[in-house]
């Protein structure tokens, strides 16, 4: 036998200070009787027999109170097997929006290619909660969902140009995709979501796409803060070695030509050897892993075979044996006990009226 919360058993010691309260109570009536008159006459006037009673109430008060002490003390004996299985994956996607990734060096461009592979990902997942984190130099989110078609809406109505600043902020990124995780811990899923059950758990992921010209932040601390909290980072880096000039475009998506410093040169975008160090560092930190995007696609195909393993580990199963909580067995006693107290009258005063009748004729 074993106990929820044994320190709940301290209040027992209560338990004799309350039993003398009745004997208290009845020592108070005893001396006031005394100093009301003769203790015969007194109780010749008295209706009934209140002694016999209040005794019997008193018992009753003091056991239900005991009863209910053990039974909050979580009484546990017995114990059943259970089967715990974790309900699929949160996801959130970081995709960089920024302007260097209008570059072309990944076909049709970096961010109309990042966006197409992430719509055909998604669509290809079956009941894991997705997020997306657009960013640049702020972020834009869209919540944690199951509804698949909302979200490549979002994604395909959202450009560069979007963005309220420019740049590069990848540590935010990672922030705001771990606010998205939070939340949706928080809520156990959305409004047409049932919660989850009892005992079960989702892994957390985040995929982290971007050229990797981060301008700000320290993105390696904030992905060591992720793996402390169980969530693992995966990255892609897009773009080439050799640079690629930044396309620019009209309000009403004409092309204008390239990018162009203050001095008139053209602006080169280009995923260095020291950005992808960090974005490798990003996915260490966190037992991820980091993929080179080529000309052919964008990296989420090593990704889904990452996901489809981890997919297949939590379909397993583990059993866990747990104790019977028994506190019922005795809440319920404690209930009638006190409800019987009630219900119990303070004198019976059946016989002493019929001997008055009996006397009066």
């Amino acid at each position: 036998m074993s106990w929820r919360d044994s320190d709940v058993l301290w209040l027992l010691a209560m338990v004799p200070l309350l039993a003398g309260l009745p004997i208290f109570a009845f020592w108070r009536r005893r001396r006031a009787m005394e100093r009301f008159g003769d203790e015969g006459t007194v109780r010749a006037l008295v209706a009934g027999r209140s002694g016999p009673w209040r005794a019997t109430r008193a018992v009753l008060w003091v056991l239900a109170i005991a009863l209910t002490i053990v039974a909050l003390a979580g009484p546990q004996w017995g114990s059943r097997t259970r089967v715990l299985r974790k309900r699929g994956i949160d996801v959130v996607i970081a995709l960089d929006f920024s302007k260097s990734m209008l570059a072309r060096d990944v076909r049709p461009s970096r961010i109309d290619r990042a966006k197409a592979e992430v719509v055909r990902f998604v669509e290809e997942l079956d009941g894991d909660r997705v997020g997306v984190v657009a960013f640049a130099g702020e972020t834009m989110e869209f919540p944690m969902t199951t509804d698949y078609a909302a979200l490549a809406l979002f994604l395909q109505d959202l450009g560069p140009y979007d963005m309220p600043v420019g740049g590069t902020a990848i540590a935010r990124a990672l922030t705001a995709a771990e606010r998205l995780l939070e939340r949706a811990g928080r809520r156990g899923g959305g409004a047409a979501e049932a919660p989850p059950e009892e005992g079960t758990q989702r892994s957390r992921v985040v995929i982290l796409m971007t050229d990797g010209e981060d301008h700000e932040g320290n993105p390696v601390e904030v992905a060591q803060r992720l793996a402390e909290n169980g969530v693992r980072v995966y990255v892609v880096g897009i773009g080439s070695r050799t640079g690629e000039p930044i396309p620019t475009y009209a309000p009403d998506g004409t092309w204008t030509g390239y990018l162009r410093d203050e001095q008139g040169q053209l602006v080169q975008t280009a995923l260095t050897e020291d950005n992808e160090r960090q974005l490798r560092e990003i996915a260490e930190a966190t037992g991820g892993r980091y993929f080179a995007a080529g000309r052919g696609g964008v990296g989420v195909d090593q990704i889904r075979a990452e996901m489809r393993q981890m997919h297949q580990d939590e379909q397993r199963t583990r059993r866990v044996t747990v104790q019977e909580d028994r506190y019922a067995l005795l809440l319920f006693p404690a209930f009638l006990l006190f409800v019987l107290e009630a219900l119990l009258p303070d004198a019976w005063t059946g016989r002493w009226r019929r001997r008055r009748t009996e006397a009066g004729r």
